[in-house]
């Protein structure tokens, strides 16, 4: 049976998914976003280990609930860090007949054998910057691995909600955003696309942590800000929310 590091679990509406879900987040990550909202996930240590069926029985409380109005997501941290454990969580969710979701960057998207994403109903899918130079200041990796991993999302006919965070000064460049929207119109899956605001509902981790917060004074965007940059996915013929 399958074992991973586990964070924590939550139950969300409309924000991981379709419907209400059961949330498992895993801990480690190997990006390290200027806005991380959960710097308390980066690392593997900081999880408790655990097996699918302790999981599970957490799921299992909710699992009439879920069924009928949502589903079960798995997200981090990265859960691609933990390929087989992510992999082994979807598929039990999935022969309890819920709808699953996998929350990822992508940038570890080999990872994801066809076994994982084959028990994949949805990918919600963070694409958080078009232009490398600002998605590598902005996650301290590579784009190109996420960009592969999205098409082949699409080769497979797996369907995409697309998420972008747009933070003034950093990631709302008009070429920018451009880059992903075209982008994501070229990918048959995408459903819809969520234009993100930044917020700085994070920074008290971070001192608890110790660790200074990397966009100290960045303000979230206004709504002209917001409204632009929604147009600009709209214009591409994009569902955006």
């Amino acid at each position: 049976m399958a074992r991973g590091r586990v964070h924590s679990w939550d139950l969300s509406i409309g924000v991981d998914g379709p419907g209400t879900r059961f949330v498992q987040f895993l801990a480690g990550c190997p990006l390290r976003c200027l806005y991380c909202h959960s710097p308390d996930t980066w690392r593997l240590r900081n999880g408790r280990l655990s097996s699918v069926d302790e999981v599970m029985s957490e799921v299992d409380g909710y699992t009439g609930f879920i069924r009928a109005a949502g589903g079960f997501t798995v997200s981090g941290g990265e859960p691609l860090l933990q390929p087989e454990f992510t992999a082994a969580l979807l598929a039990a969710a999935r022969d309890r007949g819920l709808h699953t979701a996998l929350d990822t960057s992508g940038y570890l998207g080999a990872r994801a054998g066809d076994d994982l994403l084959r028990v994949t109903d949805l990918v919600l899918l963070d694409v958080k910057s078009w232009h490398p130079g600002t998605y590598r200041r902005v996650t301290g990796v590579d784009v190109e691995p996420t960009l592969l991993f999205a098409r082949r999302l699409s080769r497979l006919g797996v369907p995409i909600w697309l998420r972008f965070v747009l933070v003034p000064g950093l990631t709302d460049d008009p070429s920018n955003v451009e880059g992903v929207a075209r982008f994501a119109a070229k990918l048959s899956t995408v459903e819809r696309v969520e234009v993100l605001p930044y917020h700085r509902l994070g920074v008290a981790k971070y001192a608890a942590l110790g660790i200074r917060y990397p966009l100290k004074g960045t303000a979230p965007p206004d709504g002209a800000l917001l409204a632009r940059v929604r147009d600009q996915f709209a214009a591409e013929g994009l569902a955006v929310c």
